[in-house]
């Protein structure tokens, strides 16, 4: 799938390096690394006496929602021989708000532009609280478990959203992620051409996370200087849409055999028939696209566009393999993909049916 960023973390990036951090963050998104890689830098940068200090504090969202007031005292706290207090608060719905304790709301004045007919006091209250935050607190809100879902039809959510800066945190980009895979092989005293960085990328679905271990295992795996493909499939573990990419690609290929046999490695892993007919279906129109993009004579590029396709070397072994077909044959293939998963949610066989569209399949690239 093609991941597109909104731009937050770049902007968020730049500012940590020239030393302009913000009083309110929201961090959420899928590429955990960067995510907590952002973390640590703003620790590293607000709490120079480490995470036991007096300038660092964690909250619960669950304790927060319970009793509003354990951030109001965390807030209150002046920093102790620093300049900022850094407060996380993990897993903590501010769209939901919280409950308020009979102290906080004693002389507390709500603001007239918050209105009073948009949810419930206590979020009214939290609004308040997050307006206002004092130079010396920075709030890091980060959503691990909990969904980030803002509504932006309701007032008191804009409201507190004007005061902060929500930070999206994406797969990274192809360009950008092939360079960050070959910076860390580098830095193991490896090389990486770019078709492999992008290949160990698409079979772990570009997470930073997952392939930080994955570099380390291919690293000590790897006997020469150069990372090669065979390094990468002898110790690194596919996802889900790596296997079907492989399965595909053995069934374009003509190797009926090797596609049976990683389908056969699928089902071991107990993956639901219905997601590898997906899997499967979703690169045979890719396949049928390849086509249709060289008989009206356009580039790679607009493949990529037209499929959501992310890595370059997807997109010329597809092309490549169109070249040696015909549109009709891609056709048949996309819909005996169709006829397969109509079929395998009313058997009681899926496995079977899934054995008969490989070799359906294989049978029309022999053809």
């Amino acid at each position: 799938m093609k991941t597109k960023s909104d731009g937050s973390y770049e902007k968020f990036s730049a500012s940590i390096k020239t030393g302009t951090i913000g009083s309110l963050y929201i961090f959420h998104g899928e590429e955990r690394y960067l995510l907590e890689h952002s973390l640590a830098e703003l620790r590293t940068r607000l709490c120079p006496d480490g995470l036991n200090g007096f300038n660092y504090k964690r909250l619960n969202g669950t304790d927060i929602h319970n009793n509003l007031s354990s951030l109001d005292d965390a807030i209150s706290t002046l920093p102790v021989f620093a300049e900022r207090t850094l407060i996380e608060i993990h897993d903590f719905d501010i769209f939901k708000g919280a409950k308020k304790s009979e102290a906080m709301t004693d002389g507390l004045e709500l603001s007239e532009n918050v209105s009073k007919t948009d949810g419930d006091e206590d979020k009214r209250l939290l609004a308040e609280i997050l307006s206002d935050l004092p130079d010396y607190v920075c709030i890091i809100i980060v959503y691990n478990i909990l969904p980030y879902k803002p509504d932006s039809r309701v007032k008191l959510d804009k409201e507190i959203l004007n005061h902060a800066q929500v930070v999206e945190f994406n797969i990274q980009e192809q360009s950008k992620l092939t360079k960050w895979i070959s910076a860390h092989f580098k830095v193991a005293g490896k090389s990486i051409r770019t078709p492999d960085a992008q290949y160990m990328a698409l079979i772990t679905d570009g997470h930073m996370t997952t392939l930080v271990g994955e570099i380390e295992k291919v690293s000590a795996y790897s006997s020469g200087d150069t990372v090669v493909r065979d390094d990468i499939d002898a110790v690194v573990v596919p996802v889900l849409n790596a296997f079907a990419y492989k399965l595909t690609d053995a069934v374009l290929a003509n190797n009926h055999a090797e596609a049976l046999r990683i389908l056969d490695e699928l089902l071991l892993m107990r993956e639901p028939s219905q997601k590898i007919i997906f899997s499967i279906s979703v690169k045979m129109r890719q396949f049928m696209a390849a086509r249709v993009c060289i008989e009206n004579n356009l580039d790679k590029r607009a493949l990529m566009d037209m499929c959501g396709i992310r890595f370059d070397f997807q997109a010329t072994s597809l092309l490549s393999t169109a070249r040696k077909t015909t549109l009709a044959r891609c056709r048949d293939a996309v819909l005996l993909c169709v006829e397969a998963a109509c079929d395998i949610n009313q058997t009681a066989e899926p496995e079977a049916r899934l054995v008969e569209l490989i070799l359906r399949l294989a049978q029309g690239r022999q053809k």
